[in-house]
């Protein structure tokens, strides 16, 4: 039998196959906690739900969003995969 190690993201369960990937879906489950904090704080009525979707989209889309505010807004007209990072197992 052979021992495979994984590391489990605290913030919802996903499993990853190494420590950098782990540690990168962290980071951005945090920035979508933080972006969605921001917009219940600024649009009080909004629903939760709506809230969290819309920062996890913006947090996937970090690295684009970045180049759009820095000159290229076209684009986030353009289709992108958003997932930078596969887990290996998804607890759900």
């Amino acid at each position: 039998m052979a021992v495979v190690a994984v590391w489990k993201c605290d913030r919802d369960g996903a499993m990853f196959d190494n420590k950098k990937d782990a540690e990168d879906h962290d980071k951005m489950l945090e920035l979508a906690a933080n972006i969605t904090s921001l917009i219940e704080n600024h649009i009080p009525k909004i629903d939760e739900s709506v809230s969290e979707s819309i920062g996890l989209l913006l947090a996937e889309r970090r690295d684009l969003l970045a180049k759009a505010c820095k000159g290229k807004p076209e684009l986030l007209l353009e289709q992108h995969d958003a997932s930078t990072v596969t887990p290996l197992v998804a607890n759900q």
